[in-house]
């Protein structure tokens, strides 16, 4: 790895960071970065895992007094997650190199259409009575579902907060706090059983993935303290035109 790698690398986790906090949709610059600075895709993708991970998990420790106290709602959901995210790591681990980097311009561009989109497809979503305890039936399926969104997240993983909320728009919740608090809480349990296959697969590149931890952090909280002076619509449509950019790329390199 070479200097120009590392500060390419660490410029763009600190956007990713300063991203997530303010729109979300940071994987489009850190992703990229790696497979820019020379990383093959599935290394990269699951390096990529890690150097994110950290800020998830912090958004659901931030969320923790506003999760619902339902362990019959929980628990399966976040079986299922961490089901999903093993399942789709090691998924991802026996896709051949090339199949993976032929995939990878549709994963993005899908990612990119749940992130231009995603938030009319939640308020699309009809929600339950807020009144009422959800049926066996309804757990099930939303459980079933979830498994199948941590798989996808265990794989590759862009736009699977959207699809998870999209999800929880079939719950009794009681209100958009404890939704975002559920949805930080499925997304790290999927993708922290992600990262513990693909550590134990050796697939992650550890001086990359130190470098972008510690910009992401950093641009996490620069992200967070300057949030309200930016315009969120014109960041996420920054984000949005990064992401079909580099959807485009991708299919120009690898088709």
């Amino acid at each position: 790895m070479t200097l120009f790698d590392s500060i390419l690398l660490f410029a763009a986790a600190l956007a990713a960071g300063a991203l997530n906090s303010v729109a979300g949709g940071g994987s489009f610059f850190s992703f990229p970065a790696l497979i820019f600075s020379g990383v093959p895709p599935i290394p990269a993708n699951a390096t990529n895992t890690v150097a994110i991970w950290p800020g998830t998990v912090a958004s659901a420790t931030a969320y923790r007094k506003r999760l619902p106290r339902k362990a019959g709602v929980l628990v399966p959901l976040i079986l299922a997650s961490l089901a999903g995210g093993f399942f789709g790591a090691h998924l991802l681990i026996h896709t051949p190199q090339r199949t993976f980097m032929r995939l990878i311009p549709f994963l993005f561009l899908g990612a990119t259409f749940l992130f231009a989109f995603g938030k009319k497809l939640v308020r699309g979503t009809a929600r339950p009575d807020q009144r009422s305890h959800p049926s066996w039936l309804v757990l099930g399926g939303v459980t079933l579902v979830q498994f199948f969104i941590a798989v996808y997240g265990g794989y590759f993983g862009g736009g699977m907060g959207i699809l998870i909320l999209s999800l929880l728009a079939f719950l009794p919740l009681p209100d958009i706090h404890a939704t975002n608090g559920i949805k930080a809480l499925l997304t790290s349990s999927a993708n922290g059983a992600a990262i513990v296959t693909f550590i134990a697969a050796r697939l992650v590149l550890w001086p990359q993935a130190v470098i972008m931890l510690a910009a992401a952090a950093l641009g996490g909280y620069g992200g967070a303290h300057f949030a309200q002076k930016f315009n969120p619509s014109r960041v996420r449509t920054f984000v949005i035109c990064v992401g079909f950019t580099m959807s485009f790329y991708f299919l120009y390199r690898y088709h």
